[in-house]
């Protein structure tokens, strides 16, 4: 028996993959040594094609992370390392396809999030000169774990040029053709061509 379209106000599924879906490596917090340890990610097939199309990209060829994970104290645990791929994007001039590679340093705390950040900036004191540097508060431990593959997304996202162009690309605007009004006796012309202003003269006299 066939099957008809789908009711009115039936839902569908989703084209777009969701962002925390797309490359999702949790890790548990229990599960990480007193001393830390050393992670490293690779995004698979099925990875990269979920991250490309949640970006608009053309493709992504290469994904891959590593990343150093350490306790410091009060349940939170610092996280570093680096973010790398490689993209296909489409050159915003010439609409030609390009590759582009991604290089981004990851350096973020997780806490829990009852937790108060774990430093604050000390104010200046009156008079005191020089600029005030408020760190980022840290990302929430969510269900005990933190998502590194998420984390590798976001920053993934976050090296994306918005506007890709091949390093020989020039954009060319069209020449404008000159307007023959357009010239220091143009207003003059304006004017001795235009009758003269009636008011305020006076009758002449016969």
């Amino acid at each position: 028996m066939s099957k008809g379209p789908p009711m009115a106000g039936k839902p569908t599924a989703e084209k777009t993959p969701r962002k925390d879906l797309a490359w999702s490596v949790p890790v548990m917090i229990a599960q990480i040594p007193e001393g830390g340890s050393h992670v490293v990610l690779e995004a698979d097939a099925k990875q990269r094609a979920a991250l490309a199309a949640l970006a608009g990209l053309r493709d992504v060829s290469d994904a891959s992370a590593s990343f150093d994970l350490a306790h410091t104290g009060n349940g939170t645990v610092h996280v570093v390392g680096r973010v790398r791929a490689r993209v296909g994007q489409t050159c915003v001039v010439t609409l030609d396809p390009i590759e582009n590679d991604i290089d981004e340093a990851v350096d973020v705390t997780f806490a829990p999030p009852s937790d108060e950040p774990v430093s604050h900036a000390r104010l200046p004191a009156s008079g005191e000169e020089g600029d005030l540097e408020i760190p980022d508060p840290p990302e929430p431990i969510v269900g005990g774990a933190i998502d590194l593959g998420r984390l590798a997304a976001d920053f993934l996202f976050l090296g994306i040029d918005p506007y890709p162009r091949k390093p020989d690309a020039v954009f060319d605007l069209p020449p404008i053709a000159d307007d023959p009004e357009d010239h220091p006796f143009a207003a003059l012309k304006a004017l001795k061509g235009a009758p003269p202003q009636e008011s305020g003269q006076k009758p002449k006299k016969k």
